[in-house]
């Protein structure tokens, strides 16, 4: 089925809340464990149906925020999601305490079992109106972004369609591109700032109300961080400022000698050759071919799933007007289906689309006919990992998307990685000071911002443009506003793709059948665990990333 024809239907909410009560009664009555599992089932289907309809939802809404009708549906979901998660919660709380407990971990899993423990720490009634109240800020930021009409080189331009300018060849013209970026968010200054003090103090008041002393510990348990907490993360972030910042600027500094340039500037970040990065080649439509042709070629599971993603549309890739910004992979349970959304805009962030965003849906595809719904809840870091990993083990077809320029774009993807982790570990230790201390004016978190790209990125110079040397270029990252604490997952899952790099350069096979068991294995043990037993080393183990830096630098003759 298209996804244009997947029925909507938004859920009754006294019909929801009569069917979780009965379900939760349901399973404290249960007389046997089969009868117990037999009830689990039925809450599969529910929850099935209304994550469908939420997404489907979403989806419709971010395609085109103007669309009046899904926009109404998305503030539905926005004020009532809150009470389908404590709905959600009582139910498991009467699975946990199943006097069949023994019988239920072992149909589902102990790692559901640590989970539920999670969401009892993440959700009450109490806070509900406090988490309807956080969803609508994070949508008025969103759609703040969404709005941006830039006018530059003769065009209207979103935030997204800019990305080309900021990039180009011509120095003069992405410098004058982040110029004007940059007014716009200066214009908005106040309003982002304003949008994130309430978005803190909200979830400050969250965390302080379900007995935190602030919200790091309710955020954690949100990203259902069941195997690592807030020390591992870090010890994390030593091994990057020790092990991989130096190894990192000196990518930089051969990045700035490649370019030919005396100095490296703000604006000539993610600009790599002197003769301008490659870009893809072909509109939306030739691409999507030629990513049908390289998952076909990849493997056989590959080859069905992208088969099946593109005979069913299950992208909208289309940079427009009034769509949101960014991009993402969900999954519509009902269909068994994944979406992927995206704003292509003819730069190389295309082919990542391409790449890490199925390396998402083909993990979900790969085992969407899993019967037991809690192995499809993966961790953060472990999906990430299934996403960074496809884009390195996708490079021998990159040829199809961007011609004779296939292995600039490989070197440029993998320096690219290589940096990013010092940035997405910034972006987290960032988030732990602000909601370590609450209190922080907006001036206080700039400062906060600029002395962290200090330590993480030392070469970064912001001459010229006050708005960045003052500290405010994290109000354009969207994680820190709509997924708090999400982004050192990237960087967890950055350094376990690195080592599949190193891995596949040499024995791909290895290194791929070790990939699909990961993806395979889904969420049926630990992040902690799993990562041992398909043969990559935790990231959290001191040692890590230096042994990732000293394999990476070898290659790279540095």
């Amino acid at each position: 089925m298209k996804f244009k024809e997947m029925e909507y239907v938004r859920p009754d909410m006294e019909d929801v809340k009569k069917q979780f009560k009965t379900l939760t009664e349901d399973m404290k009555n249960a007389t046997s464990g089969e009868a117990a599992f037999d009830v689990h089932k039925r809450y599969y289907e529910l929850s099935g149906h209304i994550s469908t309809a939420f997404n489907i939802a979403y989806i419709r809404h971010d395609i085109n925020t103007a669309d009046a009708e899904y926009s109404a549906e998305k503030n539905f979901f926005d004020e009532n999601m809150p009470t389908i998660e404590n709905l959600d919660v009582e139910y498991k709380k009467a699975l946990y305490a199943s006097k069949f407990r023994p019988y239920l971990e072992e149909k589902i899993g102990k790692v559901a079992f640590k989970n539920i423990e999670l969401a009892e720490k993440s959700v009450d009634e109490k806070i509900l109106p406090l988490m309807q109240e956080e969803n609508k800020i994070v949508t008025e930021y969103n759609d703040l972004l969404a709005s941006a009409k830039i006018e530059f080189d003769g065009k209207v331009c979103n935030l997204s369609l800019m990305t080309p300018y900021l990039h180009n060849i011509d120095r003069n013209v992405r410098k004058a591109a982040w110029e004007k970026l940059t007014e716009f968010f200066v214009e908005n200054r106040d309003q982002l700032d304003d949008e994130y003090d309430k978005l803190v103090k909200n979830r400050t008041k969250q965390g302080e109300m379900m007995g935190y002393a602030n919200y790091l510990p309710l955020g954690y348990a949100r990203m259902m961080r069941n195997c690592y907490g807030r020390s591992d993360i870090a010890e994390f972030r030593k091994q990057v400022k020790r092990d991989f910042v130096p190894f990192v600027e000196k990518l930089h500094e051969r990045r700035r000698i490649r370019l030919g340039l005396d100095h490296l500037y703000y604006y000539d970040e993610g600009v790599y050759f002197k003769q301008g990065n490659p870009d893809v080649i072909g509109d939306y439509k030739q691409i999507l071919e030629a990513g049908r042709k390289l998952y076909g070629e990849l493997s056989p599971e590959t080859r069905d799933f992208m088969n099946f993603m593109c005979d069913s549309e299950l992208f909208d890739v289309e940079g427009r007007k009034n769509k949101t910004t960014g991009g993402y992979m969900t999954y519509i349970p009902d269909y068994k289906a994944p979406f992927i959304f995206a704003n292509f805009n003819g730069t190389s962030g295309d082919a990542d689309v391409i790449t890490h965003e199925c390396g998402h849906a083909f993990q979900g595809w790969l085992t969407s006919t899993d019967p037991i719904r809690e192995h499809a809840d993966i961790t953060m870091e472990a999906a990430e990992t299934h996403s960074m990993s496809m884009e390195f083990f996708t490079e021998k077809w990159m040829n199809l998307l961007f011609g004779d320029r296939a292995q600039d774009y490989v070197d440029m993807h993998f320096e690219d990685s290589i940096m990013f982790i010092p940035y997405g570990t910034m972006v987290d230790e960032f988030q732990d000071i602000i909601y370590d201390d609450p209190a922080l004016s907006p001036k206080a978190r700039d400062e906060v911002w600029r002395d962290l790209e200090k330590q993480y990125k030392p070469h970064l110079d912001y001459s010229g443009n006050a708005y960045y040397e003052e500290g405010g270029f994290w109000q354009k990252q969207h994680h820190i506003y709509d997924n708090p604490l999400y982004y050192i997952d990237y960087c967890i899952a950055q350094t376990d793709a690195l080592q599949y790099k190193v891995w596949m350069d040499e024995d791909f096979k290895a290194a791929w059948d070790s990939y699909l068991n990961f993806c395979k294995l889904s969420a049926s043990d630990y992040f902690n665990v799993l990562i041992k037993q398909v043969g990559l080393n935790n990231p959290f183990e001191d040692g890590c990333l230096k042994n990732v830096a000293d394999k990476l630098s070898k290659k790279l003759g540095l």
